[in-house]
C-alpha cells in the first residue's frame, strides 16, 4: 500500500550530539568512546535551516498536490511529454527532504528518550511530517490506478520515469492491497495517535526502566551485559533483576502488545492479506513459501544445532543442565580482558581491509567523521543499529559498547550495514532502501569477515575453541533464536484474533518456543516467562526477526562462494550492495549461483553452523 515518503524511525536510535562530536570516557579500559555529530543533518533543534526545510517541505507538498493530483493518467497517456518523470523527481526530492528532517528528529530522540525537550520535538516533527504526507499520499494511489499497459508504455517512452522502474514495479505489487483514497488518508493521519504513539510509549517505558543489582540501579544494556559475566552468581542476579522489573511492568507491555497486534489485524483485514505475516513478506519482497521453507529448515535443525551445542556447553561449564541465565556465559577459555575501543576498531577495519581496501575505507569514515555513537547512557536507546538517513547525507551507527567480544562483532555487524547504506545511496532516496532480508546480508558478512580474520590468527587450541564457541552462539542467536521469535509472533498474532491475550498467555507462548528451540540442556525458570517484553522488533517491526536468519544463512552460502572463487567475487559483491532496492533477491543472488527458492539453499547455510559445531566436538574429544 502506498506509503508516506518520510522514513519511520524504528526501535533504537542515538544521542543528542548537535555540536561537533565529543568523546566520553567509558568504563575502565574502554578508552575514549565517540559520540556522533548530528550537525551533518542540522546544527540544532532551533537551527534556521531546519525551520526553513520544514516550511519548504510543507509548501512544496501542497504545490506538488496542486500540480499533479488527478493528472497522472493523462501524463501517462502522453508519455513523450516527460511529465511522469518530472513528477517522480519532485516526489523523490520531497522524500529526501522529509527523510532528512525525520532522521534528525529520530536520532536526537533515541539518544535520550528521557529528555522531554527531545521527546516533544520528535513528536512535533512526526506530526508535521504526517501532515505533509497527507498531501503526497495521492501519488502512489493514483499511479496504481493507471492501467498496466499504459504504465509500461510510459516506463518505456519516458526516460525520466523509466529510471524509477524498480520503484514503480514494487509499488504495483502493493496494488491489490490498496484501499480507497480517503481510507488511506485516515490510516496515515491516525498512525500518529495510534501505532506511532504505542511505539513511543514502549521506547520511553523501556529506556526508563531500572534494574537493581547489589544496591545499584542499572539501565537495560548494562544489566543484559551481566548475563555474559564469568561469575555464575552475577549472571543469576542479573537475570532475577531483569525478571523482577519486567514483572513489575508486564501489564504495560501486555497492553502495548495487545493493542499493536490488534492494530495490525485491523489493517491486514481491511487490506486483504491472507496470512498474518504477508504484509511483512510484501515489504521484504520475499515470497511466503521462501520464508516458510527457511523457518521449517531451521526448526528441523534445532536438535543438530542448538540442542547439540548447549549440551556440550553444559559439560564444559561442569553442569548437567544450564539455567537460562547461563546461555551466554563465557567459556573458561574465553579471555576476560576488556577490549578497548581502539583495539576493536583496528580489529574490524583490518578484517574489512583483508577482503577489500575499499570496504575498509568506507567503514573508516564512520570513525574519522564522527558517525558513531558508542557509550551507554541513561535514556539512550538500547541495542545497536545503523540508520541510513538520506543519500545526500550519510548513515549513522549507534552502539552500546562495553568491551565484550560480542560488542566487537556488533561493531562489525553495524558497520556492514553502514557500508551497504553508503554504497546503495547512489540509487537515490526512493530506491536506496534494501528489503530487510537482503539488508542483513552485508552486516552478517561483515561479522563473518571479522570472525574469520581473528580465527586465522589464532593458533592456541583453547583460544580457538573459545572463538569457535562464541561464533556458534552468535549464529544460534541469529538463526535459531530469531526463528523462535518468529514462531512466538505467529502464536501471538494468531491468538490475538480471538481476543486479548493475558500476560500469562504471552508468557506461555514464550516458554514454549524457547523450550523447543533451546532444547533440554537449558532449564527455563518461571522468571524467564516475561523476557519477551524487551524485544523491540515485536513492537516496531512485526515479523522483522526472520530477516536475521535469512541473512545469516544467505551469508554462510555466500561466504562459501567467496572462499572458492578465484577472482571477481569482490566486484560482484559490491554490485549487489550498490543495487539497493532496485533488484529482487533472485536477481542479486544469481551472479553467485545461489537461489533462495531452492530448498537445498537453506540446508547449505545451516550446514555451515553444524560444521562449526562438529569442529568444536572434535576439539572437545581431543582435550
Amino acid at each position: 500500500m502506498p506509503r508516506f515518503p518520510h522514513r519511520q524511525f524504528a526501535a533504537s536510535t542515538t544521542p543528542a550530539a548537535t555540536t561537533p562530536a565529543s568523546t566520553s570516557q567509558g568504563e575502565a579500559g574502554l578508552g575514549n568512546l565517540p559520540e556522533w555529530n548530528l550537525a551533518d543533518l542540522y546544527s540544532g533543534i532551533d537551527a534556521p535551516e531546519l525551520k526553513h526545510d520544514l516550511e519548504k517541505a510543507a509548501s512544496d507538498a501542497v504545490a506538488f498536490e496542486e500540480r499533479w493530483k488527478g493528472k497522472l493518467a493523462s501524463e501517462a497517456a502522453q508519455a513523450g511529454s516527460g511529465g511522469l518523470g518530472e513528477a517522480m523527481r519532485g516526489y523523490e526530492a520531497l522524500d529526501e527532504l522529509a527523510g532528512r528532517i525525520g532522521s534528525y528528529a529520530g536520532l536526537l530522540y533515541a539518544g535520550d528518550t528521557s529528555n522531554p525537550v527531545h521527546a516533544k520535538f520528535y513528536g512535533d516533527v512526526q506530526q508535521k511530517l504526517t501532515d505533509i504526507g497527507a498531501y503526497l499520499l495521492f501519488f502512489g494511489l493514483e499511479l496504481n490506478q493507471i492501467d498496466d499497459a499504459l504504465i509500461e508504455q510510459a516506463l518505456a517512452q519516458d526516460p525520466g520515469f523509466g529510471h524509477y522502474r524498480p520503484w514503480v514495479e514494487d509499488l504495483r505489487k502493493e496494488k491489490p492491497f490498496q484501499l480507497e483514497d480517503r481510507i488511506e488518508q485516515l490510516f496515515l493521519e491516525k498512525s500518529v495517535t495510534g501505532r506511532g504513539a504505542w511505539n513511543r510509549l514502549f521506547d520511553e517505558t523501556m529506556t526508563g526502566l531500572r534494574f537493581t543489582l547489589d544496591g545499584q540501579e542499572l539501565t537495560l544494556e548494562p544489566t543484559l551485559n551481566r548475563l555474559q559475566d564469568a561469575d555464575g552468581e552475577v549472571r543469576r542476579k542479573a537475570a532475577e533483576a531483569l525478571a523482577d522489573t519486567f514483572s513489575q511492568n508486564i501489564r504495560t507491555f501486555t497492553l502495548i502488545t495487545n493493542t499493536l497486534a490488534k492494530d495490525k489485524e485491523i489493517s491486514d483485514r481491511w487490506r486483504g492479506f491472507d496470512d498474518i505475516a504477508d504484509s511483512r513478506h510484501l515489504a521484504n519482497r520475499v515470497e511466503r513459501d521462501v520464508v516458510n521453507a527457511l523457518a521449517s529448515a531451521v526448526q528441523t535443525a534445532y536438535p543438530q544445532l542448538s540442542h547439540r551445542y548447549y549440551a556440550m556447553k553444559a559439560r564444559w561449564l561442569g553442569m548437567d543442565v544450564m539455567n537460562h541465565w547461563d546461555r551466554n556465559a563465557p567459556l573458561p577459555e574465553t579471555p576476560q580482558a576488556v577490549i578497548g575501543w581502539d583495539e576493536a576498531k583496528a580489529t574490524v577495519l583490518d578484517a574489512y581491509h583483508g577482503f577489500s581496501p575499499q570496504m575498509a575505507d568506507i567503514a573508516r569514515q564512520f570513525f574519522d567523521r564522527n558517525w558513531i555513537d558508542a557509550p551507554t547512557r541513561p535514556g539512550k536507546s538500547p541495542g545497536a543499529f545503523a540508520h541510513p538517513t538520506v543519500p545526500s547525507a550519510h548513515p549513522y551507527v549507534l552502539l552500546n559498547y562495553m568491551g565484550k567480544p560480542r560488542d566487537v562483532m556488533t561493531m562489525a555487524h553495524e558497520l556492514g550495514h553502514g557500508v551497504h547504506q553508503v554504497l546503495a545511496g547512489g540509487q537515490g532516496a526512493l530506491m536506496a532502501a534494501t528489503p530487510l532480508t537482503l539488508a542483513e546480508t552485508a552486516s552478517v558478512f561483515g561479522e563473518m569477515l571479522t570472525f574469520r580474520s581473528l580465527l586465522e590468527r589464532t593458533t592456541d587450541k583453547r583460544e580457538r575453541k573459545a572463538m569457535l564457541a562464541q561464533k556458534v552462539e552468535d549464529m544460534i542467536n541469529t538463526v535459531v533464536r530469531q526463528i523462535a521469535f518468529y514462531e512466538f509472533e505467529r502464536k501471538v498474532h494468531t491468538e490475538r484474533r480471538n481476543g486479548e491475550l493475558t500476560a500469562e498467555q504471552l508468557g506461555k507462548f514464550w516458554m514454549e518456543v524457547q523450550a523447543e528451540s533451546l532444547g533440554p540442556a537449558i532449564r527455563l525458570h518461571e522468571s524467564y516467562e516475561t523476557f519477551w517484553a524487551y524485544i523491540p522488533h515485536f513492537i516496531h517491526s512485526p515479523f522483522y526477526v526472520y530477516a536475521y536468519a535469512f541473512g545469516d544463512c544467505l551469508v554462510n552460502s555466500l561466504y562459501a562462494v567467496y572462499q572458492n572463487s578465484e577472482s571477481g567475487f569482490e566486484e560482484k559483491y559490491f554490485d549487489m550492495l550498490r543495487a539497493g532496492g532496485t533488484k529482487h533477491h533472485s536477481q542479486l543472488l544469481k551472479p553467485f549461483g545461489l537461489d533462495a527458492a531452492d530448498p537445498g539453499f537453506w540446508q547449505g547455510g545451516l550446514g555451515v553452523i553444524a560444521s562449526l559445531i562438529d569442529e568444536l566436538e572434535a576439539l572437545d574429544k581431543a582435550d
